[in-house]
């Protein structure tokens, strides 16, 4: 053969060799645990389709608050069960609603574990959409329209109402226009300009999402969140919604799902310099975690793979219900 010979197995023959030149690390400090809190007491409840996530009431959170601490994770993410709904969501910014609660015994138990609040509406509606709807008939069939200024001012106050319970970092999911801009005023204008805002920026309208509105009780009961949220076939969409967000003061960005979308991630990386958040969704959990429990697949090696080509592809932080798997696993390595 001639000379010369590039023999690329020189940097792999050992794991000594490969760990040396390894490109892409995950650590402990790259995973953010999302949490489900409901009311009641004695409740952990595990979700049907999300197997090993659980609902916890108010008591119960007291424990796998405990756990995640332990584990080295740096944060949370809540989603809140309400008792009631009505058509504005209003348990979601109510001073005492589920999130403000659990945020309040968060950081009682875990000064320093960051509580980010998921800022939306559609677990809290009757109706299950994100904002404000003006509904109608048609044909016999109740249909609806997600109202997008309207909804501002509510997603507005339910900002405002998780900072001022103690939450760490404002996360609205809503995909209405303008939220971050409308959010951003109203943390500045009640004394919470400190509070950064990690934008749901490029959220699709996702199969993937259908373990989580089990586990969120947030289907829509008419339609689809299509109107609002993106269309997966787009990416150049994505830079525009990305943008404006930049523009609006987003302090982060982030693509939901993750594993189909990872062009998206690296487009975004690319393009902006603020933090990238990856979600890895429930239905990308679920899949896995059924492939393991049937025993079709290595779940450690899949899920590690898997968040390493979140991260491979620009993600600075990964949302994922593996979070405290991962945690554990690395603890072994």
């Amino acid at each position: 053969m001639s000379f010369p010979i590039v023999r690329h197995r020189r940097l792999r023959q050992s794991a000594n060799i490969r760990s040396l030149v390894r490109e892409t690390v995950l650590t402990v400090d790259d995973f953010i645990q999302p949490i489900f809190v409901t009311y009641g007491t004695g409740v952990k409840k595990e979700i049907p389709s999300m197997p090993g996530v659980y609902h916890f009431s108010l008591d119960t959170l007291k424990d796998e608050v405990k756990e995640i601490a332990e584990l080295g994770i740096k944060a949370v993410l809540l989603f809140g069960i309400p008792e009631t709904k009505d058509a504005v969501g209003s348990s979601g910014f109510a001073e005492d609603g589920i999130v403000q609660e659990a945020t309040r015994v968060i950081k009682s138990l875990y000064p320093d574990l960051l509580v980010v609040a998921d800022t939306c509406l559609c677990e809290f509606t009757d109706h299950g959409h994100c904002g404000m709807v003006h509904t109608f008939e048609r044909d016999g069939h109740v249909c609806g329209d997600v109202l997008n200024d309207e909804s501002l001012e509510l997603l507005a106050r339910t900002a405002v109402s998780q900072a001022r319970a103690g939450a760490d970092i404002i996360a609205p999911s809503n995909m209405m226009d303008g939220f971050v801009q409308a959010i951003r005023h109203a943390l500045d204008e009640n004394g919470f300009s400190h509070i950064p805002i990690m934008s749901y920026s490029v959220k699709y309208a996702s199969a993937f999402y259908g373990p989580f509105r089990e586990a969120a009780d947030s289907a829509p009961q008419f339609g689809d969140r299509k109107t609002y949220q993106m269309d997966p076939a787009n990416v150049r969409e994505a830079l525009r919604e990305a943008e404006s967000d930049v523009l609006e003061g987003a302090d982060m960005l982030m693509v939901k799902p993750s594993l189909a979308f990872m062009d998206v991630i690296r487009l975004l990386r690319d393009q902006f310099d603020l933090p990238l958040v990856a979600y890895n969704v429930s239905g990308e959990y679920s899949m896995v975690k059924a492939a393991a429990m049937q025993g079709w697949i290595n779940e450690r090696a899949i899920v590690t793979e898997m968040l390493l080509g979140m991260k491979r592809a620009g993600a600075d932080m990964i949302i994922t219900y593996y979070s405290k798997d991962m945690a554990r696993w690395l603890r072994e390595v």
